[in-house]
């Protein structure tokens, strides 16, 4: 700040002292009428939307994957696309948003202007938007990414009873594995770290699909112990994937 730029600031000053309002009750009765009609808000939308329910809960479980609430979700997000390169997963998780706390705790110290008014701060006015239009992105496609416990495929009309009863089966397997979490089936599960499977039999035959769920890739589990403790499941978890065309 230069000294006109002070000189002009400390006249402003002076002249919003003087003519100005007191905190209490001006600045006290904006701030309840805010703080008010905020809480209509929230209450308007409990009522018409409600708290969603998920499956009951599971102690034994060990295939959950959890997710955040809606106001997390663009956390949830860059996590998610990071976690692609398992070398920037701390990054996500603590970096960017460490970083962003510290640029909001030095803002006051290297934000030196006197101007306030928003058109004639076009750098800060475009930090911000972008900052809002970014979390909101991410917000949209952090809950559109689908469940990552449940696959929603209709399977195809020209199935016999007895193949739509496995996929049905297959369906279930998948989500109690965990498989979701890395992979997407249809609109479900996570697009990435692993492959999409929406069609994956198409590309895979089901020797090779049942020889990757044994021996995979790491970061991906093995799933040895799944075929040694239910062989069932393990037949039917290949059987579905090998239906995905």
């Amino acid at each position: 700040m230069n000294q006109a730029e002070k000189e002009a600031y400390l006249r402003e000053y002076s002249i919003l002292k003087n003519e100005g309002k007191p905190f209490f009750p001006y600045a006290v009765a904006k701030d309840a009428v805010m703080a008010l009609i905020v809480m209509l808000v929230i209450i308007f939308l409990a009522l018409l939307f409600g708290a969603e329910l998920g499956p009951k809960a599971n102690p034994t479980t060990t295939t959950y994957v959890p997710r955040p609430d809606w106001y997390f979700f663009f956390l949830f997000e860059v996590l998610r696309v990071m976690r692609k390169v398992p070398d920037f997963t701390p990054m996500a998780t603590i970096g960017v948003p460490t970083i962003c706390m510290i640029l909001l705790f030095l803002l006051p110290f290297y934000d030196r202007s006197p101007e306030r008014r928003i058109e004639r701060r076009p750098i800060a006015l475009a930090t911000a938007l972008f900052a809002i239009g970014a979390m909101a992105y991410l917000t949209f496609s952090g809950a559109n990414t689908g469940s990552p416990n449940t696959v929603d495929l209709k399977p195809p009309s020209n199935f016999t009873a007895q193949q739509k009863a496995t996929f049905t089966k297959g369906e279930l397997v998948v989500g109690q594995s965990g498989c979701l979490a890395c992979h997407q089936i249809g609109d479900n599960g996570n697009n990435g770290p692993g492959p999409v499977l929406t069609t994956i039999a198409s590309k895979v035959p089901p020797q090779q699909i049942a020889s990757t769920l044994l021996n995979p890739t790491p970061p991906m589990p093995s799933f040895k112990g799944l075929r040694q403790q239910y062989p069932q499941k393990f037949q039917t978890l290949v059987a579905f994937l090998s239906m995905l065309h």
